[in-house]
């Protein structure tokens, strides 16, 4: 897990170096639809009623995609449906803890932006690890989100950006028990306006 979050903080410092030695003379143009995809690697904890887990083991994970869809207010703020999702293990099957936020983003500078939002966590067993009766329940709640990214590059109505997530929420199984997660995360997206 160190290796790859000192691997992953290598490249983010690569690409921004590489990335600020291009010409971005153009004039930033945030209007209309926003578009974005990321990708993020991080960390996620669970809480589990059922099992007894605690917060007390975190796992690294991948976080692929993310997406952003939205439409422009003005050109600093952004009303946005924000997803992102991690992948875990819990009793030798993989499990996946998504997030569907509507969000606000609003740019504190021109290519410093803050985010933050309230919605929808679904706990369901990962696509490729579905097992009849086994690890096959789906369960819903409630999450909250907040971000922070700064764009790298920029150009007419596309930017590139390094950011730093994390979620927190709760799904509650059939009966009494939940299950909370609690995700940190930083990531490259792509945005698009």
């Amino acid at each position: 897990m160190k290796q790859f979050i000192f691997f992953t903080i290598l490249l983010l410092l690569a690409i921004t170096a590489k990335l600020h030695a291009q010409d971005t003379t153009d004039q930033m143009e945030r209007k209309g639809f926003v578009i974005g995809l990321g990708i993020s690697g991080g960390a996620i904890s669970i809480s589990d009623t059922e099992t007894g887990q605690d917060f007390d083991k975190g796992q690294g994970s991948l976080s692929l995609p993310n997406i952003k869809l939205g439409y422009m207010v003005n050109e600093r703020l952004a009303v946005l449906l924000n997803t992102s999702g991690m992948i875990y293990s819990q009793n030798e099957y993989d499990r996946s803890f998504e997030t569907f936020l509507p969000s606000v983003q609003y740019w504190v500078k021109n290519n410093l932006w803050i985010s933050g939002g309230i919605g929808l966590a679904i706990d369901m067993p990962a696509l490729y690890d579905v097992e009849d009766n086994l690890n096959d329940d789906f369960n819903a709640g409630c999450a909250v989100g907040l971000s922070v990214g700064h764009e790298i590059y920029q150009q007419k109505n596309f930017a590139i950006d390094l950011q730093l997530q994390t979620t927190a929420g709760r799904t509650f199984f059939k009966g009494d028990g939940h299950r909370d997660a609690a995700t940190i995360s930083v990531g490259v997206g792509f945005n698009w306006y």
